[in-house]
Formats: C-alpha cells, sequence, structure tokens
C-alpha cells in the first residue's frame, strides 16, 4: 500500500503545473521492484503542463534505477497546437527524443488546423488518441489518463 501512495505522490506532483518534479524524487526499493513488473509506460493527456510533468517523471523513474523499455505519450486536444516546430516544447523535449515515443492523434490535428508538417521532428501520428492507448493496454502497459 505505501508504494502506491507513493506512486500516487509522484503523480499528484505532477498533476499541480510542476515541470519538474519537486515532490518524491527517491523512490525506495519496493516501488522500483514493482514498477519493475511492467517496463512499459503509456501515458494520455491534453496540457502542455502535464506534457512536461510526464517527460519530467521519465528521469525520476530513471534515476531510480527503474528499467524502462517503452515510454509513450499519447497527445490529444489543444496541447496538439503546441507541438510545432520552433516551439517551446519542441526545445523541452530534444533532451527526450528517441528516448520517449510520442503519439499525436490525427483527429485532434485535423479539428484544431495542425498540419502534420509543422509538427516537430520525432513524433508520430496516429489516427486516434483512443484507440492508441487501447492498443497499449492490450499490450501490458501501465497506462495514466490526465
Amino acid at each position: 500500500m505505501k508504494t502506491y501512495i507513493q506512486i500516487a505522490l509522484v503523480i499528484m506532483v505532477m498533476a499541480t503545473g510542476i515541470t519538474e518534479v519537486h515532490g518524491q524524487k527517491k523512490l525506495d526499493q519496493q516501488a522500483v521492484t514493482d514498477l519493475q513488473k511492467t517496463p512499459n509506460y503509456g501515458f494520455i493527456l491534453t496540457s502542455e503542463r502535464h506534457f512536461k510533468g510526464v517527460l519530467s517523471m521519465y528521469d525520476v523513474l530513471i534515476e531510480n534505477g527503474v528499467e524502462i523499455e517503452e515510454y509513450e505519450i499519447v497527445v490529444k486536444g489543444e496541447v496538439v497546437t503546441l507541438l510545432t516546430k520552433d516551439s517551446e516544447l519542441e526545445a523541452f523535449f530534444q533532451k527526450y527524443k528517441g528516448k520517449i515515443k510520442v503519439s499525436v492523434c490525427s483527429v485532434a490535428m485535423e479539428k484544431l488546423g495542425v498540419a502534420e508538417e509543422t509538427l516537430f521532428d520525432g513524433l508520430d501520428v496516429t489516427p486516434t488518441a483512443s484507440v492508441r492507448m487501447l492498443q497499449l493496454q492490450a499490450n501490458g502497459y501501465n497506462t495514466l489518463t490526465y
């Protein structure tokens, strides 16, 4: 139970809009052991602060020795408009490029008028965010929705 509370605290810190995780940076060994059981992580989100928070959580997991095989962020909603070339999020994402997969919902892109060629390098377009998350869950990923 203590492990779940610690994981919830990390998530709550991310949800407050802080782009760096100032809460728990050191996970206890039980949390690391539990997280090693399923080394694939999937997140679906709609806001810039959650995008930055989930990227920062990757750092916390790695720094604590959690082995990650796959780490994917599925993006939908308004944040899609911020994933364009020369944006602040492009600069923020650079350190994660090649480590973290980001799938962008094509339905959101269409509704918000974002053309694929305007997205920064390193992003993948997925037909729908919801179906992509169902795929990740079907493949045994730990998933969270923001």
